[in-house]
């Protein structure tokens, strides 16, 4: 291969949704081409017309974007490339590299059942291979594959491997309606948009001698392959939904961030010595084929909890802001300004593993009116804690104090040892009453954000709550 410049691709079909295996083929294609300054090309191969619908295609195109995996050309239809690919056919058929073949489906079966009685693999005997026929109704056009020697490569995960050309028959290119086969438009897309590296699941291999050999057919340079390692579930069998195999927008709707899912998906058969947590920005660096590992990946969804943990610690207030925007419009917030939400996103991101709970972490500052948790209510909204809290916000209205964390936390200790008690026998009450659960943020940081307002409202609401519970 001379020193082009590296151009990938990612080649879904949009019979259903974009899921775990197909966003890591994106993955790695993406990375690849960025990480050499390449192109990486979006192909979307719609030729199934009977199962490819428009949702499809619209949810794969959404998910590439949250992914961040934009494309430089693309996207792509296969299903409007026809006339390309009958060009190929037809270069193919000028060339004697291909012929029209005139058996029928009958015959075609009748000559399998035969062979399977011999013991033969079940191949097209080659027929027509000779005779020089041109189209008729009905008729296909084959490729002529070569009846001996072997097809090699070089897998660039795999290593070397190779097929007997034997084990191969005559492959259809065109079928009986007119329409160009799978292989056949393959090939002819990634020539056409000038493919160097093809980068996909080893569920492909045994497509690929097939794909080279109409290569050579055509005469045209032969890319290079890399086949990824299958993804295995914790039980090392195949991935499924129960496994947690659900599409990638399933991962948005639960409040995962697109980093973290990426970060978890190239460590799905990739490895950088010891370090499981990175960036964006490390991926495009440090990502190469030859740390792509032989062995199948295990999806595993705890780590993957953790790893969405981790990358909203580690994002900027900003950024989280976006991202929890449409959680909060699902939920009737969507009028808070940036700095009130950004507010909420520092208190809560420490604690939040998705931004569903992030969004649940906030109910206390979201809802107007809170319930109590009836365990909290029973433990910690008792008689005794009424005269504290009457006492407290007459300390909150009487003293012009800092509604801040420091200012908060200064009055509270001197209020504390007045009333000589501790922070905890007062601070758990005091959760319960402004936050109606028994596990918070900090009681200083949930005042402050809460405001002067709010915070008294809801100690002389507590106050009632308690008084009429004594009735």
């Amino acid at each position: 291969m001379s020193e082009e410049k590296v151009v990938t691709r990612f080649p879904p079909s949009p019979t259903g949704y974009l899921h775990i295996g197909g966003a890591r083929t994106a993955l790695f294609n993406w990375l690849f081409a960025r990480q050499r300054g390449g192109k990486f090309i979006l192909r979307i191969e719609d030729t199934d017309k009977q199962r490819s619908t428009d949702e499809a295609t619209t949810a794969i195109l959404k998910s590439m974007e949250w992914l961040g995996l934009y494309w430089d050309e693309g996207p792509y239809f296969q299903s409007q490339r026809y006339h390309i690919y009958n060009q190929f056919i037809d270069r193919l058929l000028a060339s004697g590299q291909a012929y029209h073949c005139h058996c029928s489906p009958e015959v075609l079966e009748q000559k399998r059942q035969e062979a399977k009685k011999k013991g033969l693999k079940p191949k097209y005997d080659g027929t027509c291979r000779e005779l020089g026929l041109g189209p008729v109704p009905g008729s296909v056009v084959r490729l002529k594959t070569p009846l001996t020697g072997t097809t090699r490569f070089n897998d660039l995960v795999k290593g070397p491997i190779r097929f007997n050309n034997e084990e191969l028959d005559d492959l259809i290119i065109r079928r009986s309606d007119g329409s160009p086969t799978y292989h056949l438009a393959v090939v002819a897309d990634d020539i056409s948009l000038g493919m160097t590296h093809i980068i996909r699941g080893d569920d492909h291999v045994n497509n690929t001698p097939r794909q080279i050999l109409i290569y050579k057919a055509l005469g045209e340079p032969i890319p290079r392959y890399a086949h990824l390692p299958m993804i295995l579930g914790p039980d090392r069998t195949r991935l499924s939904k129960r496994h947690g195999a659900m599409s990638v927008l399933a991962y948005r709707d639960m409040g995962y961030l697109p980093r973290a899912l990426l970060n978890g998906l190239v460590r799905l058969g990739w490895s950088y010595g010891d370090q499981e947590k990175f960036s964006l920005e490390e991926l495009i660096e440090k990502f190469s084929l030859d740390r792509v590992g032989k062995a199948a990946g295990v999806f595993n969804a705890e780590k993957l909890l953790d790893l969405n943990a981790w990358h909203i610690r580690e994002s900027s207030n900003e950024s989280l802001v976006k991202h929890l925007r449409p959680f909060l419009e699902k939920k009737g917030f969507g009028d808070l300004d940036d700095e009130k939400v950004s507010s909420l996103v520092s208190i809560l991101k420490v604690r939040s593993k998705t931004l569903v709970d992030m969004v649940e972490g906030a109910r206390f500052y979201l809802s107007h009116e809170i319930d109590y948790e009836k365990k909290g209510d029973d433990k910690f909204l008792s008689q005794d804690v009424a005269p504290l809290f009457e006492k407290l916000c007459q300390r909150i209205e009487s003293q012009d104090v800092p509604f801040t964390r420091q200012g908060l936390e200064h009055m509270f200790t001197r209020f504390l040892e007045e009333e000589k008690i501790t922070l905890k026998q007062a601070a758990q009450p005091l959760r319960v009453a402004l936050t109606g659960k028994t596990a918070s943020p900090g009681i200083f940081e949930v005042m402050e954000l809460l405001g002067k307002e709010r915070v008294l409202k809801r100690i002389r609401k507590a106050v009632a709550h308690i008084k009429t519970k004594a009735r």
